[in-house]
């Protein structure tokens, strides 16, 4: 865990008015379908920040279900394309503290203040990664967004490491960066 997560969960008592493990109760009782939904509830209903909310919500999930396991369901029949998530997963990690990798049963939210990337393992041999970049013309390969409807606005179809270039990296950070 990273200093800044143990330095909000430190702080969460004093910010929101209970612990991590008190909330974790409170969603437990609840069992919300969706992430948004969690978020939306311990805003409108005890006034928790979207930060504290967000972070609240992805820490309850992951105890129920652990994020390797998560990952290896995701990638069963597809192991070759772990090396090419992992490398994602390594460049994504360098662009902030506020980074908030979220697996799904069926993708990766990368999440900042609202998912600015999904990685999707869509067949055995591709990945595809959605973006949020509003306003960006779809150009080459930065297609539209696809099966990824209204989450994303742009896709790239990935199949090898080399495909992992500067390009790519700068389209990332690009948002990451818009995602505030």
């Amino acid at each position: 865990m990273d200093k800044a997560l143990q330095t909000m969960i430190a702080n969460m008592p004093e910010k929101t008015g209970k612990s991590l493990e008190e909330w974790k109760v409170v969603l437990k009782e609840k069992s919300f379908a969706k992430h948004s939904e969690g978020v939306k509830y311990l805003k409108t209903e005890h006034q928790v920040t979207h930060g504290f909310a967000n972070t609240i919500v992805t820490l309850s999930k992951e105890e129920n279900s652990s994020s390797e396991d998560l990952i290896t369901l995701q990638y069963k029949g597809k192991e070759g394309l772990l090396p090419l998530y992992s490398e994602l997963i390594k460049y994504i990690k360098t662009l902030g503290t506020d980074v908030v990798i979220t697996p799904k049963k069926g993708s990766v939210s990368i999440i900042r203040k609202k998912q600015f990337v999904l990685i999707k393992p869509a067949t055995k041999t591709r990945i595809d990664l959605g973006f949020k970049l509003k306003d960006k013309e779809i150009v080459g390969r930065l297609e539209n967004s696809g099966p990824f409807g209204t989450m994303c606005t742009h896709r790239v179809k990935l199949s090898t490491l080399v495909e992992v270039d500067e390009e790519l990296k700068k389209w990332i950070k690009e948002a990451y960066e818009k995602s505030v």
